[in-house]
């Protein structure tokens, strides 16, 4: 599993692994002037993001090819929840490396190869004869996205400004929803072989426009390039700009990095750790068996189980959750994070019983034509975008409750449909519940303020 510090160390926050923390993006520097946002860091971030997309895509493709794979190759329940389900092992295997990777070749570099890992995957897909084609060209997809999934957003906060950070970063999120929604709009035109090819677009544009631009500054101070480092600082804030400040902040924390001792992940299991270990893994357990993945992989299948069109149903999804995703990223540093997960949670838990009721009303032949219009609905509340998570064991259990659900979801849909979207409701309503309970608020509390609230006895040594 690696080092936890490799997960965390953008923060440089070590005596708690698990902690989640974005930064407000209306903050200042030291001298309290506002560090500018320049052209090279909107191009650095539009090719961070690109990534993003991709990993939105991957997300997205299973549910609009499901049907023309199932015909075109003969694929039967199995073969096709595998397809659709060993993304999520690839990601898992991308995401636990990916700290090392970046470590050793840069975050750059890390793009780069996560890039070809999905070009690769997506020619497999497109050219596939028979299954295992289709999931050795999945599970180079998921290694890529795995690998994305980490040094995505990473990137993105380690090259912009203290006062856009939370903003920028926020993209990341944006992007994937961007990317899973497309993908639904573009595969109800298109069949799925050509689907996949246009899934290498993004991946090319990445590519592409990493030699474009630098490489992190924090990346190039922690292997000892200092000159390199202020170069490619300067390069992002601008020719004219003043740049020793942040240069000193940056030196003094890669010096902290070398002065602590890398923990190891036997160390999360101490118990000063343990409320914010249950928090980390207990909202990423609650989340992936709310049936996200359910619903993104096979949601066209959903909406024609519940007797409405596939095509317009993903359509109708693309409509709604980008808007929604969109207000979601505006709402982060106003509203909190909190209140963003408790009304998420809230809307999960209506959207899965209201699928569940439209699937026992279909069985008992009660407001037939009701039953499709809810589930609609009840799809449409369920937000489709994947939040990502700090620390080698959180995400390995996200990725591992992802599996289990993409993987799980077609046999669940066979044992029952209303049983499976009511057991997904229950657990929804039980994410309100911990939410509302556990978990503390981040908006405006500095890294200390955070901790203190989750671990009172660590704060106290």
């Amino acid at each position: 599993m690696g080092k936890v510090k490799e997960s965390i160390e953008e923060e440089g926050q070590l005596s708690n692994p698990l902690l989640l923390v974005e930064e407000s993006c209306g903050g200042s520097d030291e001298n309290g002037s506002f560090s500018p946002t320049t052209s090279m860091v909107v191009l650095s971030t539009f090719v961070a993001v690109s990534g993003s997309y991709v990993f939105g895509s991957a997300v997205g493709y299973s549910s609009p090819a499901q049907s023309g794979i199932v015909e075109e190759l003969g694929l039967v329940v199995a073969q096709y929840s595998l397809f659709g389900s060993i993304l999520t092992i690839g990601a898992m295997i991308g995401a636990i490396v990916s700290g090392k990777i970046s470590d050793y070749i840069g975050r750059r570099g890390t793009m780069g190869i996560s890039e070809i890992f999905c070009i690769v995957g997506w020619l497999c897909i497109a050219f596939s004869k028979v299954a295992w084609w289709l999931d050795l060209g999945r599970l180079l997809v998921g290694c890529g996205m795995g690998l994305l999934s980490y040094v995505v957003p990473i990137y993105i906060a380690e090259i912009t400004p203290k006062n856009i950070r939370g903003a920028f970063t926020a993209v990341h999120q944006l992007m994937i929803c961007c990317g899973v929604s497309l993908t639904y709009l573009i595969g109800a035109f298109v069949n799925w072989r050509i689907l996949a090819i246009l899934g290498t677009i993004p991946c090319i544009i990445q590519l592409l426009g990493l030699f474009f631009i630098p490489e992190s500054p924090r990346w190039l101070a922690k292997i000892g390039q200092e000159k390199e480092c202020e170069a490619a600082l300067q390069r992002l804030r601008g020719e004219n700009v003043n740049i020793s400040h942040e240069v000193a902040e940056i030196r003094d924390y890669t010096k902290t990095l070398r002065r602590l001792s890398e923990a190891s992940t036997i160390e999360l299991f101490q118990w000063r750790y343990a409320r914010s270990l249950l928090v980390g893994v207990g909202l990423m357990v609650l989340q992936q068996f709310g049936g996200v993945n359910g619903i993104v992989f096979y949601a066209s299948a959903i909406f024609v189980s519940a007797g409405f069109s596939g095509s317009v149903g993903t359509i109708a999804m693309v409509v709604v959750q980008v808007p929604m995703t969109a207000l979601g990223v505006v709402l982060m540093d106003k509203s909190g994070r909190r209140p963003l997960l408790l009304v998420s949670s809230a809307g999960t838990f209506l959207g899965c019983f209201l699928v569940g009721l439209s699937f026992i009303l279909q069985d008992l032949q009660q407001w037939k034509g009701a039953t499709p219009i809810l589930a609609l609905v009840g799809v449409l509340i369920f937000p489709i975008n994947m939040k990502g998570s700090a620390g080698s064991l959180v995400t390995l259990v996200s990725w591992l409750g992802s599996w289990i659900i993409s993987f799980s979801f077609n046999f669940l849909m066979d044992w029952s449909s209303a049983g499976t979207f009511f057991s997904f409701s229950i657990i929804c309503g039980l994410t309100v519940v911990f939410v509302a309970t556990l978990v503390p608020e981040t908006k405006g509390r500095t890294l200390e303020e955070i901790q203190a609230s989750l671990n009172p006895i660590s704060a106290k040594d």
